[in-house]
C-alpha cells in the first residue's frame, strides 16, 4: 500500500475473497491482455513449441544445456543458466504475482516471465479441493514452462497453521498455543505434516514459519508469536526444520520463509499509520536490545536451521542511538537486510518481500522500487502490479540506479533455491500424498498438539479433570464455533465464525466423544435450565481476526462476504460484554464452573468474576481438533501447557513481558498447572 493509502482501504489487496476478487481487481489494477504485456514489458525473444506429457503440459526440452545436468553442483548450473538470461528474464524472476491477477489468463504468466505465484488468504480454485488446487498449480505452471528457458516458477501460500486456504486441510493450533506446549520437537512434526499437505495440492513454499517475538499482546498478530521470551521463539525456530527437511526435493517438504524480518512484535502502541494502532509500526530501540530480542531467532533461523527464504516486515526501527524520529523502513533497511541478515548472518537464501512492502517506502513509485531492490530484496510479491513493477525495475537498471551486480545476485539466489527444490526434473505436482489431506493421522497429531498447548491456570480444589460421567453444562459462543476455534488465516484472511466453516470437531463435538457417558446440555447464551447439573463448562473468548484489523483499538474489520456488511467486534483485552453476561449467568447458576478462554492472545479476567470460576483454561486458538481440548478437561491427557505469553490483571500492564521490572501479572510466563491421566 501506499503511505497515502489507510490499512482499511486496501483490504481488497491484502485479501482475494472469491465472490468479490474479480471486481475489485479490475477497479485497482487493470489488467492487460498478454499481446499488451509483452508490448509493455518490452520485446518478447519468443515462445517455442515445447513436447507436452500425456496431460499436454509443455515438458523441458533438455538438449544438452548445463543448466538442465542434474548431476552438476547447483552454484554451476545456476551460473550456466544466468549466463543465459536476458535482463527482461531477471526481473520476471525477481516477480511474484497474485493467482487473481493471471487465473483467467494463465499466458500472462508467461509474458510476463514470472518467478513466482501466490494465493492470499481466500484466494483458491473453484472448487477448493486438494485436486483442484493441484491442477491450478500445474496450469501455472505449464504456463511458465512456455518462456525461452522454461525457468519454473515456485509458488506460495501463508500455510501459517495448516494449509489454512484449503477447506479440508489438517488446521493445527496457532502459534501462540505451540509455544506453549514448549515441545519444539512437536512442532517439527506438525510442520512436516502442513509441508506434506502444501505440496502435495501443488504450493512448494510456505510463508512461515512467524519467529516474532510479540511484546506487546494488544497486537493484531500476537498468535502468530511463539512466545514473548525470545529464547522460548528461537528453540521453535526447528519448525523450519519440518517445513524443508534434509531434501527439498522430497514430495512432502516446502521451502520454508522465516518472517517477518525483524521486530515486528515489538513495535510502539500508537506508532503505526492509518487505522492500525500497532500492527506495521515502529519498533523503538538500540541496537543491543534489538539484537538481543529481536534479530536473536533469526540467527538460529538462518546459521541453524538454514531457512531458505527471509521474509522483511512491514514495521520500521528507530534507532534510539542517533535520536527519535527518524524511523527506517524494514523493506528499505539496507543496513538491516543486506549488511546484517546477507553479510554477518551469512543467508544465503533469497529475500522475498510482504504483501506489496515497498509499496509503503517513503517516495513516488521509482523510489520505492529502487530503494527495495537496492536495500537487498530479492523478489517482490506485487500480487496486482507485477508488470508495473518489472518496467518500472527495467527502467531503473537501464538507468544505472540498479546495478546489474544487484539483480544478478538475487536472481542466483532464487534460481538456486528452485534447483534445490528440484523444480528442473519435476516441475510438476507429485500428488503421492494427496489422499493424506486431512487424514485421520495428521488430525490426531493436531489433537495432540490441542492438547499440549491447553494451559490450565486455576484449578480450584482440583475440579479438573472431570469424571467422564458428570451432568455437563456446556455454554459459551465459542463452544461449537469451528471459524472461531480456528481464527484468522483459515479460509480467508481475517477468517470468520462458524460452526461448519471447515471440517473437524468444534469443543463440544470433542465433549461429547471423549465423555460419551457424560450428560451434557448445551446453551450457547446459558438460557436453558442449570437444575441438576454437576458442573458447566463455558466456552468464551474471541472472533477472528487477522494482522492490523486484530490490533486492540484498530479498525473494525467489516468486508468478508460472510460478515454480510456487518462490522465485527472491536477487539479488546477484556472479554466481551456477551463473554462476561454468560459467565455470571451460568457460573451463578451451577456450583462448579469452569472457564475456557479460546483466543489470540491473554484476556483480562475482572477479580470479581474470576472469584466465581473454579478452573480457568487458555485454550487459545486450537483449530480443527476440538477433542484435543476435551481430552484434558475428561483427564484422557495431562494438562502440561504453560504460558508462552504473560497473562496481565488488566489492560494497562501491557505491554508487560518476563524480566520487566515490577513485573506483577495475573498469571506469570511459564505459569500451568498439571494434572494427572484419569483412570
Amino acid at each position: 500500500m501506499r503511505l497515502s493509502e489507510s490499512p482499511r482501504s486496501i483490504w481488497a489487496r491484502r485479501t482475494t475473497h472469491t465472490a468479490i476478487a474479480g471486481a475489485l481487481v479490475l477497479a485497482l489494477v487493470a489488467t492487460p491482455s498478454a499481446d499488451a504485456a509483452r508490448t509493455a514489458f518490452a520485446a518478447d525473444p519468443g515462445l517455442t513449441s515445447y513436447p507436452t506429457d500425456a496431460f499436454g503440459r509443455p515438458l523441458i526440452s533438455n538438449t544438452g544445456q548445463a543448466y538442465l545436468d542434474p548431476k552438476l553442483p547447483v552454484r554451476s548450473r545456476v551460473q550456466d543458466l544466468l549466463s543465459r538470461m536476458t535482463l527482461e528474464e531477471k526481473v520476471g524472476q525477481m516477480t511474484q504475482a497474485e493467482r487473481g491477477a493471471v487465473s483467467d489468463d494463465p499466458s500472462l504468466v508467461t509474458a510476463w516471465r514470472l518467478g513466482s505465484v501466490l494465493s492470499g488468504g481466500g484466494s483458491v480454485p473453484t472448487p477448493n479441493t486438494p485436486q483442484a488446487w493441484a491442477d491450478m498449480v500445474d496450469r501455472f505452471q505449464a504456463a511458465a514452462l512456455q518462456t525461452r528457458l522454461q525457468i519454473p516458477l515456485v509458488y506460495g501460500v501463508d500455510s501459517v497453521h495448516g494449509h489454512g486456504n484449503l477447506l479440508g486441510a489438517t488446521v493445527f493450533p496457532h502459534n501462540i498455543g505451540l509455544g506453549s506446549t514448549r515441545d519444539p520437537r512437536l512442532v517439527e512434526r506438525i510442520e512436516h505434516v502442513v509441508a506434506e499437505e502444501t505440496r502435495a495440492t501443488g504450493p512448494q513454499w510456505a510463508f512461515a514459519p512467524c519467529v516474532c517475538v510479540a511484546r506487546d499482546t494488544r497486537w493484531g498478530r500476537t498468535y502468530e508469536s511463539f512466545a514473548e521470551d525470545p529464547e522460548l521463539v528461537t528453540r521453535f525456530a526447528s519448525a523450519i526444520e519440518g517445513f524443508q527437511g534434509t531434501r527439498l526435493t522430497d514430495a512432502d517438504r516446502v521451502l520454508a520463509t522465516a518472517k517477518h524480518y525483524a521486530g515486528d512484535g515489538d513495535t510502539e502502541f500508537d506508532t503505526a499509520a492509518g487505522d492500525y494502532t500497532i500492527d506495521q509500526g515502529v519498533t523503538i530501540t538500540n541496537r543491543h536490545d534489538f539484537a538481543r530480542i529481536d534479530l536473536a531467532p533469526y540467527q538460529a533461523a538462518v546459521r541453524r536451521h538454514d531457512t531458505g527464504t527471509v521474509m522483511p516486515s512491514f514495521s520500521s526501527v528507530d534507532w534510539t542511538e542517533d535520536g527519535i524520529g527518524n524511523p527506517i523502513k524494514m523493506h528499505a533497511n539496507r543496513e538491516l537486510i543486506t549488511d546484517e541478515l546477507k553479510g554477518k548472518l551469512g543467508f544465503d537464501g533469497f529475500v522475498i518481500s510482504d504483501w506489496e512492502g515497498i509499496h509503503q517506502i517513503p517516495g513516488d513509485w521509482p523510489t520505492q522500487v529502487r530503494t527495495g531492490v537496492n536495500a537487498g530484496t530479492d523478489m517482490f510479491m506485487e500480487p496486482f502490479s507485477a508488470l508495473q513493477f518489472e518496467t518500472t525495475l527495467l527502467d531503473e537498471v537501464r538507468a544505472g540506479r540498479v546495478s546489474q551486480a544487484r539483480i544478478d545476485d538475487a536472481v542466483r539466489r532464487i534460481l538456486a533455491k528452485k534447483f534445490e527444490l528440484g523444480l528442473f526434473e519435476k516441475p510438476y505436482t507429485d500428488r503421492t500424498h494427496l489422499a493424506e489431506v486431512g487424514s485421520a493421522d495428521h488430525r490426531a497429531l493436531a489433537r495432540e498438539a490441542v492438547a499440549k498447548s491447553q494451559v490450565l491456570l486455576k484449578n480450584t480444589d482440583g475440579l479438573l479433570p472431570l469424571r467422564k460421567d458428570a451432568k455437563v453444562y456446556v455454554a459459551g459462543r465459542n463452544a461449537d464455533d469451528m471459524g472461531n476455534q480456528a481464527g484468522g488465516w483459515t479460509l480467508s484472511w481475517q477468517g470468520a465464525s462458524g460452526q461448519h466453516r471447515l471440517p473437524g470437531n468444534t469443543i463440544l463435538d470433542g465433549i461429547q466423544q471423549v465423555a460419551p457417558g457424560a450428560q451434557v446440555t448445551y446453551s450457547k447464551d446459558g438460557s436453558a435450565p442449570t437444575a441438576g447439573s454437576d458442573v458447566a463448562v463455558v466456552v468464551v473468548g474471541e472472533t477472528p481476526y487477522a494482522e492490523g484489523f486484530g490490533d486492540v483499538g484498530g479498525p473494525e474489520w467489516a468486508f468478508d462476504p460472510e460478515d454480510g456488511g456487518v462490522p465485527r467486534e472491536a477487539k479488546s483485552l477484556d472479554l466481551q460484554a456477551v463473554d462476561q453476561a454468560v459467565i455470571d449467568k451460568v457460573c451463578g447458576a451451577i456450583a462448579k464452573c469452569v472457564v475456557l478462554v479460546v483466543s489470540g492472545r491473554p484476556q483480562v479476567i475482572p477479580p470479581a468474576q474470576l472469584s466465581t470460576i473454579d478452573a480457568l483454561v487458555a485454550s487459545w486458538l486450537p483449530g480443527s481438533q476440538g477433542e484435543g481440548v476435551a481430552d484434558v478437561l475428561f483427564g484422557q491427557r495431562p494438562f502440561t501447557g504453560k504460558l508462552s505469553h504473560t497473562w496481565p490483571r488488566s489492560a494497562d500492564q501491557e505491554p508487560i513481558n518476563i524480566g520487566d521490572r515490577g513485573y506483577d501479572p495475573l498469571y506469570r510466563f511459564g505459569w500451568g498447572l498439571r494434572t494427572t491421566v484419569s483412570r
